[in-house]
C-alpha cells in the first residue's frame, strides 16, 4: 500500500451513506490534465505534490484507481473530513484507521469504536481487496499494532446463519463485549431466551437477533432509549468486531 500525506479538506462531517453516490464527479475530475499527468508518476519512490485543500480527495483518488494507498494527514479532525469526501466517491472502498485517544502511560482503556474500527480496518486489509484508501491521522500510524491484529474473525449475524446459540456467546466475551442486563452501548450484549441484544463496536445502533435453535431467524435495530425495535430498519448483515 503506498503512502501520502495530505492538508485538511473543507468537506461537512454529515455521513456519507446520506448523499447519493458522486463517483461520476471522481471520473469526470480524473480527466484533467494535471490528474492525467500524475497518473503517470504513480510508483515512483518519491513524488512532492503541491494542491489546494478542496483537490486532495480528488488527487487521492485517482492514485488509488492505481493502487492501495495510506494516506496520513495531520490530526484525527483532518482525517474525518478527507473520509467523508472520498466516500462520497468511493463508498466503502475508504476506511479511517483512527487513533487512540489515551496514551501509552495512561491506565484508561481506548473507546469501544476506536477499537471496533481499527480491528474492522486490519481485517479487511488481511482479506478484502475492495479496499483501497485507509486515511490515518499521524499518531494512528505511530501507535502499536499486534501483527496478527489483522487475523482475528469477526461474527457474522445475518438471517439465515448457523450460528450455535452458546458459542455465540463465549465468542462476543472473547472479543471483548459484556454480558449485562440491558444492552446500553456499545460493547454490550444481553441475552433473554432465543433473542440476543447487541451493540457492535462499529454500529450505529444495536440489533436484536432473534434465533430459531441455532439459526439466526431475524435481525432489527432497536433504540437504546426505550429497548423498541425500529420499524422498518432490518440490517442484511451485521459485522460484530472486536471491542
Amino acid at each position: 500500500m503506498s503512502t501520502t500525506s495530505a492538508p485538511a479538506s473543507s468537506a461537512s462531517s454529515a455521513s456519507a451513506n446520506a448523499l447519493p453516490s458522486l463517483s461520476g464527479v471522481l471520473k469526470a475530475a480524473a480527466q484533467d490534465s494535471k490528474l492525467r499527468g500524475l497518473a503517470t508518476h504513480i510508483g515512483e519512490n518519491h513524488l512532492h505534490i503541491q494542491a489546494p485543500d478542496g483537490a486532495w480527495p480528488f488527487v487521492v483518488g485517482t492514485v488509488a484507481q492505481r493502487a492501495p494507498l495510506l494516506v496520513v494527514t495531520a490530526t484525527g479532525r483532518q482525517a474525518q473530513d478527507l473520509v467523508t469526501v472520498l466516500k462520497y466517491m468511493m463508498g466503502d472502498a475508504v476506511e479511517l484507521f483512527p487513533s487512540w485517544e489515551t496514551l501509552p502511560h495512561e491506565k484508561l482503556s481506548p473507546a469501544v469504536d476506536t477499537v471496533g474500527q481499527r480491528m474492522r480496518v486490519l481485517r479487511r486489509l488481511q482479506v478484502d481487496g475492495d479496499l483501497k484508501v485507509v486515511v490515518a491521522p499521524t499518531r494512528a500510524v505511530v501507535q502499536p499494532v499486534q501483527s496478527n491484529a489483522g487475523l482475528v474473525e469477526p461474527v457474522r449475524l445475518a438471517e439465515g446463519e448457523e450460528l450455535e446459540f452458546t458459542a455465540l456467546q463465549e465468542r462476543l466475551v472473547e472479543l471483548g463485549y459484556s454480558h449485562v442486563d440491558v444492552v446500553g452501548k456499545r460493547g454490550h450484549f444481553a441475552i433473554r431466551g432465543g433473542i440476543v441484544d447487541i451493540f457492535p463496536a462499529t454500529a450505529e445502533m444495536p440489533v436484536r437477533v432473534d434465533f430459531w435453535g441455532d439459526e439466526v431467524s431475524e435481525v432489527r435495530a432497536f433504540s437504546v432509549g426505550d429497548q423498541r425495535t425500529i420499524p422498518g430498519v432490518e440490517p442484511a448483515e451485521v459485522m460484530v468486531y472486536p471491542c
